[in-house]
């Protein structure tokens, strides 16, 4: 590496790293802080989900569309950390208080925060740092490992903080998003107009047509097909610390032991992170996409058969080899059958969107399945959704022709220092 791409590979990197420890801390044993501590049924608790995602599902387009208008200048990012600054002080201060007041107004007030901070902001900086690894041709997959660590390393003290004060994780979140406005501080913008001389080898100004016609694009409706029934792993992550909980004959051992098994899982999804490249690029962005989608209606369909921890240990930790799959496919998938320059509303509308839309729908029906049939039932629906839907797009999703315009398949262009700015 030269120098600029280590100096941006590692401080993305470290950015990533903050950002989901500050998310993981805040939100990873949210299901558990809302039953155990508030007092939420699974009804209820689905109802905060659903209004996370209905308030991502309306935030990501308009980051998207934001961050490819500024494409490499950090606004959003910095608006990002602003946000994540004040996570402690919203779920102590604001959000708790409000839920003892009115289940509905908590819901509302925590999803819009949760939502627009964590749900649609991650999409940004993802998009963000994939950008620019592209031009400074490092990989993507090895600056996401460190979001994965970072959420592995907080979620691995979440269980005992929990156990002594939860809100401990929520001043930790505010703690970490200190240094990662610091690390932001520090990364130097890429030369703004570098992506569309890198593609295009002139700038091309990006207009709001541009964005709207991906929607008459039929590979684009394919690919929410797809989207539409992976985007079940959100939901079923949603409430399972509860249900893993519950297989313990003490609670409180069973909170802690969770934490441990996320963090385990999340530091295999990094060490996943780092060899999913080699694994997608030889096998394809599509079938990436088509390997990931099997794989969680095996863990889903897994869950829902599983009768003791362990078993169903091992099926979420099969979570570390769908997602970082899914994602180095995804971003792939998006860059080469699809306008490169649109590849930020293309990840958090096609995307991160469309999950929102599903989880926003699904979330309180999950809820209410889990307090009428129980969670392994209602894992198999889940299990039977996503599998249809993978085995629909064999045939629905674009093969290996990339679509893109020719110079984009191109090896990436290593810019001068004169062109960092």
């Amino acid at each position: 590496m030269k120098n600029s791409q280590r100096s941006h590979y590692a401080l993305l990197s470290g950015l990533l790293f903050s950002f989901f420890y500050t998310w993981s801390s805040a939100f990873s044993l949210i299901s558990l802080w809302l039953s155990q501590k508030v007092g939420l049924k699974g009804t209820e608790t689905g109802l905060f989900f659903s209004a996370v995602a209905l308030t991502a599902l309306c935030a990501q387009p308009l980051y998207g569309f934001i961050q490819d208008k500024l494409g490499l200048r950090k606004n959003l990012l910095w608006a990002l950390g602003l946000l994540l600054l004040i996570s402690g002080p919203f779920f102590i201060f604001v959000f708790a208080p409000l839920l003892q007041v009115s289940i509905l107004a908590g819901a509302v007030a925590g999803g819009v925060y949760v939502g627009a901070t964590f749900f649609a902001g991650i999409g940004a900086l993802e998009s963000y740092t994939e950008r620019v690894s592209r031009i400074l041709g490092f990989e993507f997959g090895k600056a996401r490992m460190w979001g994965s660590l970072g959420w592995a390393v907080a979620t691995f003290f979440a269980g005992m903080l929990f156990n002594l004060n939860p809100n401990l994780n929520f001043w930790m979140a505010s703690c970490s998003a200190v240094i990662f406005l610091w690390l932001l501080w520090l990364l130097r913008e890429v030369k703004t107009d570098a992506l569309s001389q890198l593609e295009y080898g002139k700038s091309s100004k990006l207009t709001l047509s541009d964005a709207i016609t991906l929607f008459r694009l039929p590979r684009f409706w394919a690919l929410i097909v797809f989207v539409t029934g992976v985007s079940v792993y959100n939901v079923y992550d949603q409430q399972f610390p509860v249900y893993f909980a519950s297989l313990f004959s003490d609670v409180r051992h069973g909170n802690e032991m969770y934490g441990f098994l996320n963090s385990f899982q999340v530091f295999l999804e990094a060490g996943g992170m780092f060899l999913a490249p080699f694994v997608v690029n030889k096998i394809g962005a599509k079938n990436g996409l088509l390997l990931s989608g099997m794989i969680m209606a095996l863990r889903v369909f897994g869950s829902g058969l599983a009768a003791d921890a362990v078993t169903i240990s091992c099926m979420k930790l099969l979570h570390a080899v769908e997602l970082p799959i899914l994602l180095i496919a995804m971003f792939k998938y998006i860059t080469t059958r699809f306008d490169p320059r649109l590849s930020a509303t293309l990840y958090l509308v096609g995307f991160q969107f469309i999950t929102q839309v599903c989880a926003s729908v699904l979330s309180p029906l999950a809820g209410h399945g889990y307090d009428l049939l129980g969670f392994a039932d209602t894992y198999m629906f889940m299990g039977m959704l996503v599998l249809v839907l993978t085995l629909l797009s064999v045939y629905l999703l674009t093969g290996e022709k990339s679509q893109a315009p020719p110079s984009t398949t191109s090896k990436p262009i290593l810019l001068n220092k004169s062109e960092i700015v």
